[in-house]
């Protein structure tokens, strides 16, 4: 049987009980697998290096290494969690390295939307490659891979178009080889999130929404500015925080805040002020392939905007982005 391959046997884990008979399962499995060598593991903070962090946890304890890497592109306290969730409940050994600078001076004067991608995955790489390194008699690799993945690298192997190739920490330099240990790899998202509430992890990180991996870096239009990236992280917590309040945060797919390389005349304080627009996107999909526009009650665009414009410093106008997928992607960049 490929290992690779989810049986059409395999029960569905949609309650405790049966994400609970998993993760024994799998701690076992793992246990034979590792012994007692170390294991090293990317923990973004997504859903899948979560719960892969925990389960490793729960199965090898210390012999688990985390490394977080905040590239300064991340929402508003997420890094912080990391380290209290990973680093202090669950007392991993959690490596936090701080690389705000070194990718923001690389991203410096970048405006070419790929160029960016390249680059912030590129620096990722190099940073992970980095510490991978100074680390001592690192066997094995952790990656959070689910089967959505490997689905789209079979077609990809097909001849098929494919979204992604099944990669998590892809293009890691020659001398670093490491066995794989990929825990999830035969679970859909859903299972993921059951099997995640399971071990304890808390909800708001288990749903946590997608999230692209350049971060904030693709939804600060143009070349990133400092300034402007700090007003898209508040504008962005403000928007969660009033779609939490309202019961919108379950509902609607992903929700974010664009903030463009533009502005335009504002008044504050009885004074001239210009400002960049926030651009709030909220879409509904099922496949990302295509994606509707969720209809935001009116007081509720109401009460963001005027905590957005009164308390974010730089920003003057909000804006709703109405456009279905297709014609727009989900991103703007």
């Amino acid at each position: 049987m490929n290992p690779n391959v989810r049986p059409e046997s395999m029960e569905r884990i949609t309650t405790p009980e049966l994400a609970n008979a998993f993760i024994e399962e799998q701690i076992k499995l793992i246990r034979e697998e590792v012994g007692n060598q170390k294991v090293l593991l990317a923990l973004s903070g997504g859903v899948d290096s979560s719960v892969v962090a925990a389960l490793l946890i729960k199965a090898i304890g210390k012999q688990l290494y985390c490394v977080h890497v905040n590239h300064g592109l991340m929402r508003k306290n997420e890094s912080e969690q990391v380290v209290e969730i990973f680093g202090k409940e669950l007392d991993a050994n959690l490596i936090y390295i701080d690389a705000t600078d070194r990718f923001l001076d690389l991203l410096a004067d970048v405006s070419e939307p790929e160029k960016k991608r390249k680059i912030i995955g590129a620096e990722f790489i190099n940073v992970f490659a980095d510490e991978a390194r100074r680390l001592e008699d690192i066997e094995f690799l952790a990656q959070g891979t689910i089967y959505p993945d490997i689905l789209e690298s079979f077609k990809q192997a097909e001849g098929k178009k494919a979204v992604k190739s099944h990669h998590n920490v892809g293009g890691l330099p020659d001398d670093l080889k490491f066995k794989l240990v990929e825990p999830l790899k035969l679970l859909f998202k859903d299972e993921v999130r059951v099997v995640g509430e399971a071990l304890g992890l808390p909800h708001a990180m288990v749903y946590r929404q997608p999230f692209p991996g350049p971060g904030l870096g693709v939804r600060c239009l143009g070349a990133i500015t400092r300034d402007r990236l700090n007003a898209l992280r508040e504008a962005d917590a403000i928007l969660r925080e009033e779609f939490a309040a309202c019961g919108l945060a379950e509902k609607v797919w992903q929700y974010f805040v664009i903030i463009p390389d533009i502005k335009s005349v504002g008044v504050r304080n009885e004074s001239r002020y210009e400002g960049w627009p926030a651009i709030i996107r909220a879409v509904n999909t099922t496949d990302a392939m295509s994606a509707t526009i969720e209809e935001i009650p009116y007081a509720v665009l109401h009460k963001i905007t005027a905590r957005i414009v009164n308390e974010v410093e730089g920003i003057n106008r909000v804006l709703y982005d109405l456009t279905p997928k297709p014609t727009g992607t989900i991103e703007w960049e």
